[in-house]
């Protein structure tokens, strides 16, 4: 930590570091005589007390433990390293579907191609693939549409880091070559789409939207785009991110909401929602911790999908919070996600907290079989007009809504600080080595201080939060078990947290726009590893509205 901000005690914070001893916690050098009085300020910090004789024993091993960390500390760790605890979000004696059998997403046969580009760019990935595989339009044609927008529009929005137009026309050519040799990879084949720079690509910067790393260079592809590389995927450009993965400020500025240019995108996967907004990209992946898909989602007026905790690998991907990060499809619509999520989706021997789980999307399957509920006392207290249109949009196609609360004895906001002390471990450097003074943002809230402050979690709070962890996953999922799909307002109540904390997956949907005219959404929530019943009950509401095909005025040209 820096000399400027060091409290005034040195053994003071030695004693603070030995209570964090399993989060790798230090701050500065550790030097200075560990005495009743600093055990006193560490005690008082962590909301404990120590009766003198308590505090003279410790003095012995407190030594030790600081000995023993200041030995531990001489290994660095790259971001990458994961913890030998791997969190898994699965309930006692529940076990996903591993039957994985052939997808029908029930696409057109052929559609017409629109005379304007805009109108082609606009086009959802399900209704580009249908172009592509009749022959209609040519991937290098779209690549070059989407390259050519996003050289026009991407300053505008501050949402793009790096263009990479030649790898794109050439992989854009190499599968129109393969289409004409009668080789098909599936709907994803020749279509173009952007990743959040936290995903690292071989022989391109990988910045996470932070100044320390702006020029950072990974050696390795990340699992999720070599999935898509491999599903005939032509990825265009990495679009920006919050700084380490909070909000829309970036070390090159703030990243902006195409419906109102002098807001922010949100985020932290602000670029990938605000490109596919705008029509720079038909879908764009994002991740998502405690809010990063749905957040912008909700901003930029798309479609987002969280998925299930550990059904998609994070290996060359950021780690912000080991137990919580989830990496998951923006795109214009419901089938479009699955269409992403089918394509990135399985275990990774390089991502251990990946779990084996089958995603069987069928355009065939009943969705009035689906058993619905809604959390009726979020809705009640928020009366909002446009999550209550959802709710009668349902009934109307025949869906019987149950009431359901969302009621638990565990209160996450608490335990909501292990993504702070994760977040702290994955960052040690950044703050021991005062490198937090180069990122834009340095408010109360922002990562800098947070990490700091996290450091005075202890290692006994942390694997307790863990233990309550355990106890809120099992609450949930008696609430959960009994249907198919939950509709809930997005936010204003604790589901958000909640669902992060539990590992459940949630699709964010368009629902209209508020009295300023910004894009509101609505939230659809399932079972673990049940994204299908999500996507199934997501159609039927954009096949039955037209939330989701508006377009933002300044960029529908």
């Amino acid at each position: 930590m820096k000399n400027n901000i060091r409290l005034s005690s040195s053994a003071f914070l030695g004693i603070a570091a030995v209570a964090i001893l399993s989060l790798g916690f230090t701050i500065g050098r550790m030097t200075g005589e560990i005495t009743p009085q600093s055990i006193d300020g560490a005690a008082e910090i962590l909301g404990l007390e120590f009766s003198p004789a308590e505090k003279d024993s410790m003095i012995s091993r407190l030594n030790t433990q600081r000995s023993n960390l200041g030995e531990l500390r001489e290994t660095s760790l790259q971001n990458s390293v994961s913890p030998a605890l791997i969190f898994n979000p699965l309930p006692k004696g529940f076990t996903p579907d591993q039957d994985q059998k052939e997808w029908d997403w029930g696409l057109a046969q052929s559609i017409p191609l629109p005379e304007r580009e805009a109108d082609i760019a606009y086009l959802p990935v399900h209704d580009l693939a249908v172009l592509i595989k009749t022959g209609k339009i040519s991937s290098e044609r779209l690549t070059q549409i989407y390259l050519d927008r996003i050289k026009t529009y991407s300053d505008t929005l501050q949402c793009l880091i790096t263009l990479m137009e030649d790898s794109a026309l050439a992989k854009a050519r190499d599968m129109d070559a393969e289409l004409k040799s009668g080789k098909y990879r599936g709907p994803l084949h020749g279509i173009p789409y952007g990743i959040k720079d936290l995903l690292a690509v071989k022989g391109t910067k990988t910045t996470w939207g932070a100044a320390p790393y702006k020029d950072q260079e990974i050696d390795e592809t990340a699992m999720v785009v070599r999935k898509l590389d491999e599903a005939g995927g032509v990825l265009v450009g990495k679009f920006t991110l919050g700084a380490l993965a909070m909000g829309d400020v970036w070390y090159g500025g703030v990243t902006k909401n195409p419906w109102n240019l002098s807001q922010g995108s949100s985020g932290s996967s602000a670029g990938s929602a605000s490109a596919v907004s705008a029509g720079l990209v038909p879908f764009a992946i994002g991740t998502e911790t405690l809010g990063s898909i749905v957040s912008p989602s909700t901003r930029n007026g798309v479609t987002g999908l969280r998925p299930t905790y550990g059904r998609v690998s994070k290996a060359g991907a950021m780690a912000l919070s080991w137990s919580m990060d989830k990496i998951g499809p923006i795109s214009r619509s419901s089938l479009d996600n699955a269409i992403v999520l089918a394509a990135i989706n399985g275990p990774d021997p390089q991502d251990p907290s990946t779990i084996a789980a089958a995603f069987n999307y069928s355009a065939e399957k009943d969705v009035k079989s689906l058993r619905v509920g809604y959390f009726e006392p979020f809705f009640d207290r928020r009366k909002d007009k446009n999550d209550q249109a959802v709710l009668d949009l349902l009934r109307n196609q025949g869906i019987e809504l149950h009431p359901v609360k969302l009621e638990n004895k565990i209160d996450a906001t608490p335990i909501v600080m292990m993504l702070m002390a994760e977040g702290a471990a994955a960052f040690d450097e950044l703050t021991r080595m005062g490198w937090d003074d180069e990122l834009v943002a340095q408010h109360r809230n922002a990562w800098p201080n947070l990490f700091r402050a996290a450091r005075f979690i202890s290692a006994v709070d942390y694997v307790n939060m863990a233990r309550q962890r355990s106890l809120l996953i099992e609450e949930v999922h008696e609430v959960m078990k009994d249907y198919d799909v939950i509709v809930t307002p997005t936010f204003g109540d604790p589901q958000l947290q909640i669902t992060n904390l539990t590992g459940h997956p949630a699709l964010c949907l368009p629902n209209g726009f508020n009295e300023s005219g910004s894009p509101t959404s609505i939230t659809l929530l399932a079972n673990l590893f049940d994204e299908e019943k999500l996507i199934l009950l997501g159609e039927l509401i954009q096949n039955n509205s037209d939330w989701q095909s508006k377009r933002p005025p300044l960029f529908d040209q």
